[in-house]
This record gives structure tokens, sequence and C-alpha cells, in this order.
């Protein structure tokens, strides 16, 4: 990565390190201060475009007063904050403890849950503005952190305002920030830790000073925000990475101009990164989720998603206050913890044969049934039976070998090596008579209890007692998944043996035992006290169902994208819309602007691609025709932009989950960045090093070596302004003009889409179906 100067004006005349090539062969130079003054005009457009950005995001930002897409789930999560309510989320807590801190600034109780797309704030008394608020907030920041990017590498004002303007001017950042949604704050945070490395890279040489550790450590810390806010974060940690990687490796470099480092000195460089930009985020990581579970310590709807162990340290926790002992002889319904289907069984025989073929045993049908019934009961039954005398009150324990006896049919629960209806590598379920079971079969009818997370022989309860049944002889889990069987088990689900015992979703619990009376003493409740788990195996609990949950979001929805797609903006999302009054909000860029930056995109890489063959050829195109220096800063500071696009985007190709165009918006902002740079490259605005002796930079005196271009020293990089004088900047003002003037267009035509008003004639949103949006009244 390369960078200037601020504002490349001409009164600055600043030395800057030449950029020649990654080593910064003349970075020992320190640039002279400016005054203040020579800034005046970056200075008012960044007022300027600041100001317009909170108008954009926070005007009419009380239409509709209406949950509107997403709301339901991050105003529900704000709520169950307020109220201590443990809930349950892919996304790390950052971005929506931010959404409950400014609920509770303003006194909300967290009553209404955002059940439903459509509901009414103003009935329920929602202070939702305020909630809108925040991401309107971290949206309109964005901007000017944008802007502050260009400035800060060094680029040309007209330049900064392109890059600016495109992310300013944008329908869907506009549309994503004036909502209770996660991405204005996972964009902003995003943006400043690009912001805040540039300003760190460019104190390299000055290295463990005040301002370096500063701009290191905030770097560090707007990481952690990015990936506390959601998990896509690990791209910017990617870019930033990368750029640090490579900044390392020219510090190893023995012919550094400031001289070769010594291993201890760069060991020092080396644990400096890994504190500010590995530990110090992932401890700010760690801390939101401590704040996160000591706010949620009341039982609530994301018990489900975790172990008893875990639920036991929420209070008014329902599972673990009716938990209830197990003994032997006990009748119990069982349920899968996913799918919550009860064990079941019933008179009715396999198929002979399945549709693909295969044979089955034709024994009795066990299978998944969604509702309470008698034909769930199953007796369990002690592998050897106890003496007469002495029959009852045995506890069921973990590591128990046990049978299960269906009291309807008076059959025992069987698995053998005959291949299940759906899955010709798993076991079919099935039951064979008392005289079976007890004579040839008997081993096939074991099952071994194995109670997660138990340490040693823990008794088996009701609710708490999460446990995956092994059937002794074979080794394979009961499971079921949710495709139901064909009309010959009546669209009941499918219980067969799964090979893979480690699999999460073998794992099942008793709901309720109907053999003990009502008035046992066994059903009495004692206080219970609330448990203490260690905060770390917290945390790994929750870290492993974030995963699990969210690598299975891989259901269809009818707006659901692909990244091929988002480039181009080929569709959008409708988030909410009116009958009456025809409105609706429709999420999508601004055609314009995306195409814009997608072209440009297409440019650079084709620039590259040209260079690196006329460089086989042994021209040096670049440096020849826009001047020394110019290839170095082309690939390392336009390079560095678009290498964060790359690392924001082109990974999604590897997702199997849902993905939707909101996705896109840290890749967008990006694309602004090279956008803005690309456009000053091609109007020939890269500075080129001048062979100008430094000294009669400071004290109007050239050396004779000077003169001649000579040594290392020499050599200063003009700004361009300086360099071509004010009538060469019009060229790329006129180019900056028409750029934000069709940017502009494209916002203002498709604004009633943004904002969810003026509602549209049906005319009038047929001619925005630009590429065949799936846009309401258009009839």
């Amino acid at each position: 990565m390369s960078v200037r100067q601020r504002g490349g004006q001409a009164n600055k005349k600043a030395v800057m390190a030449s950029p020649e090539s990654t080593k910064d062969e003349f970075d020992g130079l320190q640039p002279q201060k400016s005054g203040v003054t020579s800034e005046w005009d970056y200075k008012i457009a960044l007022f300027l475009i600041t100001a317009v950005a909170f108008v954009t995001r926070f005007w009419g930002i009380s239409h509709p007063n209406e949950v509107v897409f997403d709301e339901v789930h991050f105003g529900k999560f704000a709520s169950y904050y307020l109220q201590r309510t443990y809930f349950f989320d892919v996304h790390p807590p950052f971005g929506k403890l931010l959404f409950a801190l400014m609920g509770w600034f303003v006194g909300y109780d967290g009553h209404f849950h955002f059940d439903n797309i459509g509901d009414s704030y103003i009935k329920n008394n929602v202070p939702y503005v305020a909630f809108r608020a925040m991401p309107a907030l971290l949206g309109a920041l964005t901007v000017p952190t944008v802007f502050l990017i260009m400035w800060e590498s060094g680029y040309t004002l007209p330049a900064a305002i392109v890059a600016s303007g495109l992310v300013l001017f944008d329908n869907a950042h506009i549309g994503q920030t004036r909502l209770i949604l996660l991405d204005a704050t996972l964009v902003f945070a995003m943006s400043v830790s690009v912001l805040c490395y540039v300003r760190f890279y460019k104190l390299r040489h000055e290295p463990f000073g005040r301002k370096w550790w500063k701009w290191l450590l905030l770097t560090g810390v707007a990481l952690s925000c990015v990936i506390s806010t959601k998990y896509v974060g690990v791209f910017t940690f990617f870019t930033i990475g990368s750029a640090v990687a490579l900044d390392l490796w020219g510090l190893l470099d023995i012919n550094r101009k400031q001289g070769a480092l010594s291993l201890p000195e760069f060991g020092k460089h080396f644990a400096a990164r890994i504190f500010g930009l590995i530990v110090v985020p992932f401890l700010f990581y760690l801390f939101w989720f401590q704040v996160h579970f000591a706010i949620l310590y009341r039982s609530g709807p994301g018990d489900d998603f975790m172990s008893p162990e875990f639920q036991e340290t929420l209070s008014d926790n329902i599972m673990t206050a009716n938990s209830v002992g197990i003994d032997y002889y006990d009748a119990i319904t069982m349920r899968h913890k996913e799918t919550k289907t009860y064990l079941h069984s019933h008179p009715d025989r396999y198929p002979l044969r399945y549709e693909d073929g295969r044979v089955s045993s034709q024994g009795q049908q066990v299978t998944g049934y969604p509702f309470n019934d008698t034909n769930n009961h199953w007796q369990v039954i002690p592998a050897q039976p106890f003496p007469e005398d002495n029959l009852l009150g045995h506890r069921v324990k973990s590591g128990d070998l046990i049978r299960l006896r269906h009291l309807v049919t008076d059959t025992y629960l069987l698995s053998h090596d005959v291949a299940s209806p759906y899955y010709p590598t798993n076991q079919e379920f099935t039951t064979v008579p008392l005289e079976d079971a007890n004579g040839n079969r008997f081993n096939d009818t074991l099952f071994e209890l194995r109670i997660e997370g138990a340490k040693g022989k823990a008794d088996f309860k009701s609710m708490s007692g999460h446990f995956k049944l092994i059937h002794f002889p074979t080794k394979v889990a009961m499971w079921t998944h949710t495709t139901p069987l064909p009309d010959w088990a009546y669209k009941q689900a499918e219980i067969n043996g799964n090979k893979n015992v480690q699999q999460s979703s073998n794992v099942w619990y008793v709901d309720e035992i109907p053999s003990v009376p009502a008035d046992s003493d066994r059903l009495k409740k004692e206080p219970r006290k609330i448990k203490h788990v260690p905060f770390l195996k917290k945390y790994f609990e929750l870290q492993r169902a974030i995963f699990f949950h969210n690598n299975a979001l891989t259901s269809s929805h009818p707006y659901a994208s692909q990244p091929i797609q988002w480039p181009f903006l080929l569709r959008g999302v409708s988030f909410w819309t009116q009958n009456d009054t025809r409105q609706q909000i429709y999420f999508l860029g601004n055609p314009v602007g995306w195409w814009i930056a997608s072209s440009l995109l297409a440019v650079f890489a084709g620039i590259v691609g040209a260079d690196q063959l006329s460089q086989r050829r042994g021209v040096d195109s670049l440096d020849e025709l826009y001047g020394p220096g110019t290839r170095s800063r082309f690939y390392n500071s336009t390079g560095f932009f678009f290498l964060c696009w790359a690392a924001h985007y082109l990974p999604f190709y590897l997702m199997g989950r849902q993905l939707f165009l909101h996705h896109y918006l840290p890749a967008h902002l990006a694309s602004a960045l090279v956008t803005g740079a690309l456009l000053e490259f091609v109007f020939n605005l890269d500075p080129v090093a001048l062979e100008e002796n430094v000294d009669a930079k400071l004290t109007g005196k050239a050396t004779e070596k000077g003169k001649k271009g000579g040594g290392p020293g020499t050599k200063r990089v003009v700004p361009a302004k300086e360099r071509m004088g004010g009538s060469s900047m019009l060229a790329l003002w006129g180019a900056a003009g028409v750029v934000m003037t069709v940017v502009i267009a494209g916002w203002w035509f498709f604004l009633p889409l943004t904002y969810g008003r003026p509602g549209l004639t049906a005319e009038e949103v047929v001619r925005r179906k630009w590429l065949g949006y799936d846009l309401h009244f258009a009839k």
C-alpha cells in the first residue's frame, strides 16, 4: 500500500516517499508541515458531504411506522436484552447491544417483541425512531470516513468526492441504514478499520511512538467491532492482515534505505502487530460476549439451543425446574432435540421394496411423530434384570445398557444391518416381539445411553438429560431428519441409525414420564440453585451452536440472490409494502453508481493484466507513460482497495448458506474507493517522481548531483496540482462532475423505493423495473 500526504495541494510541497518500489526508497525524508489554510477546500467538502449524509439518512426516518423486514429479528433481540431474557442468534452481540443501549437511553422496557412485519410501532408505544437513529448515525458517519480514507491516502479532492459520493448517494446504503439492521454497524466499522490502518501505515517509519501505537491500537479496536458485529468481518481482518504481512516482509529487506533491521528489532515489530491486530481485537471480542452473558440471565427462547448445563445457569429455566430422575421400568416419551418429533411406533410394516428397488426387513415401523400420543410411550428395561424382590427404584445412569419396550405393541426397539428407507448407508430401526427380543435378537435390542456432558455415572433425568442412544452391537446413533416418509408411513419422519455418532443432531431428550403418578414424591420440586459455568466454557458452547446453525441456513428464500448478481445489481429485496397507498420499500442499490464502480473494477484488472504482459515483453508502460513511481502507487494503493473489494466479495462464492444483496455492501464501499482512485489515474493525475535535490527544496540550493538526477535522496514526489497547474485539474473535475451528476440522478429516480414514499402508479413502477426487478404494484 502506498500513501501520499493529505490533499495533494500545491502549497504543501511535502517531500514524500517515492513509490518507485515497495522498498520506499526515500522514506527517510520527513515531510514539511503545511498550514491549516492549505486544506480549506478538503475541509469544506468534508463538511458538506457529512451534512448531506445526515440529511439523506435521517430524512423521513419515522416512515413507515411499522415493523419492516428483518426488524422482526434485531428489534426483538434489543427487547430481549432489555428484559434480560436469553435468546440465540447466529451473529455476535456487539451490533445488537448497540440497539439495546439506545433503547435503554430512551427508557424503553422491551415489552414489544417485533413478532410480525407490519405490526404498528405507534399502537404498541415503541420508540422505533430512536432504534433507527443508531444505524442512521453510523451510516451517515460512514460517508465522511470514506472521504477521509481517500484524503489520507493522498488522492485529489475530485477523487475523494467521487469515492464518498458513490456511498453518499447509494440507495442500498441509505436503505439499510434507516432500519433496525446490523449492516450499518458492520460497514462503518469496516471503513474505520481501513482508515485507521492508512493512518498507521503513514507512520511506519516512526515506529513505537505515541501516534504509531495509537493508530495501531485503534485499527485493532475497529477490527474487533467488525467481527463482533458479523462474522463476515473476518474478511476485513484478511484485508488488513494481507497489507501487514507485506509490510513486515518489506521490513526484512536488508537493502532498506533506512537500514536493515536486526532480528530482535523485527521481532518487536512483529510482536507489536500481533498484539495490536490480533490480541486486542480478540479480547474486545470476548468482552462483548461477557456482556452478553451478564445481561441475559433469565430463561428465554434461546434455551433450546444450549446444553442442559448451560441452561442451569439461567433463572426460571423450565427444563431444569421440571426435570425428574428416571428409574428403570418407567414409561417415557422421547423427543428429538432439533426437530421436536417424538420417537413413535405403530403396527404397520415397512414395505418389502422401496421405490429405488432396495429391500426392507418388513419389520414394524419406527417413525418420528410430531404430536403426543400413546404410541410414543416406551418403557426403560435394564439389560440385566434386577431380582424380583428389588425390582423398582433403580435410577438409570449415563453409560448404562438399556432396552426400550414399546408399550402399545409390546415389542422391543431394535436396529440391525438393514438399510433405512432414505439412507442406504444408515441402519433401519424397527421392533421385534418379546420372544425374539429375549432370544436370538437379544443383542440387537441393546442400546447404550450417553448423556451429553455427563461426568461419570450421572443420573438420567427428563428434560435436562440430553442424550444419544447408541446401538451397542453396531455403534450407530438413533437419528431423524425433516424429510417425511411416503404415504405408507403416513408422512411421518424417518428414524434410522447414523454411523456418524459425533453428529450433534443425534441428541434426544425425555419429554415426560407418564407412568409416574401426579402425586408422586418424585414430582415434588425443590428450590433450585442457579449454577455457575466458567465464561470460556459458555463461550465455546455458544460458538459451536452459532457456527452450526449459521451453516444450516441453506433453505431457499424468495429474495435470496447469488454473488454473481451483486456487482451488476440484477435483483433486490422487498422490505415492506402497503397496499392502500401503493408504497413500498425495495432494497436496491443505485444502479448507475454500481455499474460505474463494477466497470472500473474491470478496468483496474485490465490495466494490471496489460501491464504484466508489457513487462514480460520488456516494456515498462506505466512508468514510461505516466512517470516513474506510477506502477508502485497503482499497485500498492489502488491495489489495496481492490484487495479490500475482492476479500469482501469473492469468499461468498464458497458459502452454501442463504445470501442476499446486503452482503455486498462492504465490497461496494471498497469498489467506491477503487473508482475514485482509478478516476484520478485515468486522467493522468498520479504524482511523478521528479529529479530534484531535496536540500534544494528545503534551502533553495540544488546540488550538482541533484541536478543530474544522481543517487539516493535526490527525488521528491510533486503533487499533481503543483506539477500540472490549476488547468490540469479541469479534466478530472469534469469527469467527477459527470459521474456525480448521473449518480445523483439515479439516486433521485429510485428514491421512492428507498424511502417508501411517495406511492407510485403502475406506470411509474414499471419505469423502474430496469432489469426486471420484482417490484410490487406494477399492475
